[in-house]
């Protein structure tokens, strides 16, 4: 009997957002015992390895990030788009206070990294600390347990899915360097065919996932980051409101284990191998140091914090249920918690590898910040919801 109920204590714990943030937690430190060892070298080599054939031929670091990461944007890409349709952001009234919290948790981390490195040579980093880790956020948010109301959990979840719909426009439009024309074009035909079995009600998920390759493939030639091409195949899945499972819903119940359990776990393994030296410690005080902890820690709180206060002051949204304005606060210092995808944007906004790791480690001193003192906050701060946050 005790056996039983130990498995099922496990499933539980499996199931939830903890064991995925437990998971990266793990790679990290892995990746970081590795690259100040006498294994560094070895690693990196490993890294730069090539695989693949003629045009499709690759570092296998190339491949995760590249290839692997495009199916975690694919994931990413289904959730917004279900979110759309039947979750949180499926009205203006459900979707206004994680909207405005996440273009705030955008706006004021980019400016204050633009106050820091405006005329600099790191001034191509404005993206890094706009985003927010999913994963980390959930799992610790997921670890307060009923320290917190759970439509805090709810709010958490969408204004993270906004935000990554907003590092992707941000990739897509601002990380691109030159634009092949042709390959765009065929990706265009990939789109038209994939939206045209969408609308005449191709359901089989393999129709979808071969021309899938192919577009990425093309977006990846055209000179955009082949991982836009995960959200463009995700907006095509078909989905519906009813209870029946659909094939968006299937495809994201089979991708959740593999992106959270292997993707970003090889992901974090393969871009966290930073090799400490002191010069790090004094790039914490540059202007990409302050403008990264600053964006991440401060302009994510500011940010999704101010203009949550606008959105309920002007009557645009109500707080979520049990919730007041302490929580909100230690929800904005989550948002801080950038890691994935703000490691993401480095390797896309640096050429100079002393950057790229400058950058990466910054990242990792603000999520930690962000994480330990939003945790904080939100474990102590009373239950109490604010006037405004009362259901009308």
């Amino acid at each position: 009997m005790e056996r039983i109920i130990n498995l099922e204590v496990f499933k539980r714990f499996f199931k939830s957002g903890q064991v995925g943030g437990f998971i990266l937690l793990i790679c990290v430190a892995i990746s970081l015992i590795i690259a100040n060892t006498s294994s560094s070298e070895s690693y990196a080599n490993f890294l730069e390895v090539k695989l693949g054939f003629g045009e499709i031929n690759y570092s296998i670091l190339g491949w995760i990030n590249d290839a692997f990461m495009a199916v975690f944007f694919l994931l990413v890409g289904l959730e917004i788009k279900r979110e759309l349709i039947e979750g949180e952001l499926s009205s203006l009234k459900k979707a206004s206070l994680p909207i405005f919290a996440a273009v705030g948790g955008m706006i004021v981390p980019a400016l204050i990294y633009f106050l820091f490195n405006d005329g600099t040579i790191t001034a191509s980093g404005w993206g890094i600390p706009m985003a927010t880790d999913i994963a980390f956020a959930l799992a610790i948010i997921a670890m307060l347990g009923n320290s917190v109301p759970s439509s805090l959990k709810i709010f958490l979840a969408a204004l993270a899915i906004v935000d990554d719909l907003g590092a992707i426009l941000v990739i897509a439009i601002f990380y691109t360097n030159q634009i092949h024309f042709e390959y765009l074009l065929m990706a265009g035909g990939i789109m038209v065919l994939l939206s045209l079995m969408n609308y005449f009600g191709v359901k089989k998920l393999i129709f979808y996932l071969i021309p899938g390759v192919f577009l990425w493939y093309f977006i990846h030639h055209s000179g955009i980051h082949a991982t836009v091409a995960g959200v463009l195949l995700a907006f095509t899945i078909p989905t519906n409101t009813i209870a029946a499972e659909s094939p968006l819903e299937k495809l994201e119940h089979a991708l959740t284990i593999p992106v959270n359990y292997l993707i970003m776990p090889i992901f974090a393994l393969a871009n966290t191998n930073i090799t400490f030296q002191k010069e790090m410690i004094t790039g914490l005080f540059s202007p990409l140091g302050f403008g990264i902890i600053g964006g991440l820690f401060i302009g994510k709180t500011i940010g999704v914090s101010l203009f949550s206060w606008i959105a309920v002051k002007f009557k645009f949204a109500n707080l979520p249920s049990m919730a007041n304005w302490k929580h909100i606060l230690g929800l904005g210092m989550l948002a801080g918690i950038g890691f994935t995808m703000s490691i993401f944007i480095s390797l896309l906004s640096f050429k100079d590898i002393a950057y790229v790791l400058e950058a990466k480690f910054a990242i990792l001193v603000a999520s930690v910040i962000s994480g330990i003192i939003g945790f904080v906050v939100l474990k102590f701060v009373n239950n109490d919801p604010a006037p405004e946050a009362i259901d009308v």
